[in-house]
């Protein structure tokens, strides 16, 4: 068994949030996280992490939450997270791995550090305005940033209009950078 020593100058290190750890909190909980968040590097998002449904308005209240959380992790849930690849410091582009009648790579976004609509401050636009997407998809707006060392947490919107007040918030999301899923193939 091994002992660890702190020095009277080191302080403990709290233990880094898991996914679990974020879907234990309600809507107004999540918020108060994101607000405190950090934008991570672009490059920092690359790959394939694990994503988790955590929250959803007016659903986050027991005994609904928890029944939601167990969906949430549910092999049958049929989101499993983004992929993200960055194009420099600017601009990446990004897509939703979904399982639904097996494994698929659909509706891609384009990430790039923007003004949140939330509340004004920095964060990562994962932008769904493309026109590959379908009509619906296009009026998605996430964004996130980074509550934990790798672990991203973010807001999915409707977007009903160009401003902050026509965007309706509809659940809370994260990625855990440090689970990364197994690669499939686009579609």
């Amino acid at each position: 068994m091994t002992t660890t020593t702190l020095r009277s100058h080191e302080t403990p290190r709290a233990a880094r949030r898991s996914l679990d750890d974020l879907a234990a909190l309600d809507v107004d909980a999540l918020g108060g996280l994101y607000a405190r968040g950090s934008v991570p590097a672009l490059d920092a998002l690359d790959g394939d992490p694990t994503g988790r449904m955590l929250a959803i308005r007016g659903l986050d209240r027991e005994p609904v939450a928890s029944r939601l959380r167990q969906l949430a992790t549910a092999p049958f849930f049929p989101w499993g997270g983004k992929s993200f690849a960055s194009e420099g410091s600017a601009r990446g582009l990004g897509v939703n791995r979904v399982h639904l009648g097996g494994k698929h790579k659909l509706f891609p976004f384009v990430t790039t550090v923007a003004s949140s609509v939330v509340d004004g401050a920095p964060c990562i636009r994962l932008d769904y305005d493309l026109p590959e997407n379908p009509w619906a998809i296009r009026h998605i707006h996430d964004e996130v940033r980074e509550v934990d060392d790798g672990l991203l947490l973010g807001p999915a919107m409707w977007r009903r209009g160009p401003s902050a007040a026509e965007h309706a918030f509809l659940l809370w999301f994260a990625l855990d950078l440090h689970t990364q899923a197994p690669p499939f193939g686009w579609g």
